[in-house]
């Protein structure tokens, strides 16, 4: 049975384009506002290299097997998608707006804070950039300041910082095209570290200061909070598929035995594995067994991940926040299920950390295999498409989703002869007056009723029966 899909309550869609998998999440939610899950379609991404998409055709196949997978599942038909954006070409900037109210001590409106995002789309920007998204930090009303939300407070006059996220318009084009050519609009496009925040952040975290850490497949994104406001993203081009080259490279592996085996038994601390745990892998093309020392793996995935997280210490020093980030660090994506990965990050970084589980916002019957960081950043787009949905405007809801807005066509339906109604669910005045002229018009039976009828009462009138 296809689930209901409501103006209220639409069912949302999140496109996660990752470097190593395609995820299409179909969702809608229950009545205690938790994500129902309906469809799940994943796929190797083989299309996509360091969260860019490198080759149209095969990005554009893999997201079609992933949306019909996801389609049969939920049995909706999917037009419209939240998509997420990533890759090393990401940037940040801050910019202060001004906006001017039109009658002094008018109170402010979602609508002015709105007018004040769209003016930070109209920056000047380098050539070939173009603005992901604007998001607003503290406001000041007149002369109140680092207010967080001003709607409902009297003024003259408003500023507010923006943090604004650019990337290069060739990579928002590109994955575009790939969701059009799959047969599918492109209804939002979200940075894929603040996706994934809005998946596994807790209140109390966005307010005390807190860093995500998404370790996807080919980009390690960052974004740190403070007062639930962002104050800084950033994407490191390192992620999981450089572990697993240096495990193919260290012990001269396959790539598939080299990711299975960093799945499966990768460790990021050496001084937690023992000398003597030894791994047997089939030789390459016939070739004797390959033994590998589990410290000897630990070392190599020790290594990079060091590499990586002295690089999100040097953001977290770069954003000022090092030493107000009371909730420290949450590492999330497919990367963070590496054994003893939250004492590394703890050793690193010298900040308390967690692994971010994306089942706050999950319905309790959904399958558990939704609850695996790996799927952070697809429900994350569906979340944050739930607040990109209730934010448009008519028009705009009406060209992604004009499924919602088609009226059906009644269908006129009658009782069988002698019931004399007709019954309707949208009765219009036309079909009123041909219902009318029916009624008016009997059929034969009725006509010959009515006939043999007066005949008898004519005779019977006229004394031509016996008594």
């Amino acid at each position: 049975m296809a689930p209901k899909h409501t103006k209220e309550n639409p069912i949302i869609v999140g496109l996660d384009i990752g470097t190593t998998k395609i995820a299409c999440i179909v969702a809608q939610r229950d009545q205690y506002g938790k994500l129902k899950i309906l469809g799940l379609g994943k796929t190797p991404s083989y299309g996509v290299h360091r969260g860019e998409v490198s080759n149209i055709k095969l990005t554009t196949d893999a997201i079609q097997v992933a949306v019909a997978e996801a389609e049969r599942q939920s049995n909706h038909k999917i037009t419209s998608v939240y998509v997420g954006i990533a890759g090393q070409h990401i940037s940040s900037k801050q910019n202060r707006g001004i906006y001017t109210l039109p009658n002094p001590d008018e109170e402010i409106s979602r609508q002015h804070v709105k007018d004040m995002r769209e003016d930070m789309y109209r920056l000047a920007l380098n050539p070939g950039e173009r603005i992901i998204t604007v998001l607003p930090q503290e406001f000041t009303v007149d002369n109140y300041h680092n207010i967080i939300d001003p709607i409902g407070m009297c003024g003259s006059r408003i500023e507010a910082n923006f943090h604004i996220i650019t990337g290069r318009v060739s990579a928002a084009q590109n994955i575009k095209k790939c969701v059009e050519k799959a047969g599918l609009k492109m209804a939002g496009l979200f940075l894929e570290p603040l996706a994934s925040s809005s998946a596994v952040l807790q209140t109390d975290e966005l307010e005390a200061g807190v860093v995500l850490v998404d370790i996807g497949g080919g980009t390690t994104d960052i974004a740190i909070f403070k007062n639930k406001i962002i104050r800084h993203t950033a994407v490191i081009p390192f992620a999981g598929n450089i572990i697993t080259e240096d495990i193919m490279e260290g012990c001269k592996l396959l790539r598939p035995q080299a990711e299975k085996l960093k799945t499966s038994f990768g460790s990021a601390l050496p001084g937690e594995t023992h000398e003597n745990e030894i791994i047997s892998i089939p030789g390459i093309a016939g070739r004797d067994r390959k033994e590998i020392s589990m410290r000897t793996l630990a070392h190599i995935i020790n290594a990079r991940m060091e590499e990586i997280f002295s690089q999100v210490y040097f953001e977290i020093k770069s954003s000022g926040s090092a030493n107000s980030l009371n909730a420290g660090i949450v590492v999330t994506g497919g990367g963070s299920q590496l054994k003893h990965l939250k004492q590394l990050v703890e050793y690193s970084t010298g900040l308390s950390a967690r692994i971010g589980l994306p089942t706050s916002y999950l319905a309790k019957d959904n399958k558990p295999e939704m609850q695996h960081p790996m799927f952070s950043t697809g429900l994350g787009l569906v979340l944050d498409g739930y607040k990109e949905y209730f934010e448009m405007k008519e028009e705009t809801k009406r060209e992604f989703y004009p499924e919602l807005f088609e009226v059906p066509v009644p269908v006129l339906e009658t009782v069988p002869a002698g019931g004399g109604i007709y019954e309707e669910e949208n009765f219009t005045e036309e079909k009123e007056e041909l219902i009318k002229d029916k009624i008016k018009k009997p059929n034969l039976l009725q006509t010959m009723t009515t006939v043999f009828k007066n005949w008898f009462e004519d005779d019977t009138v006229n004394g031509d029966f016996d008594n």
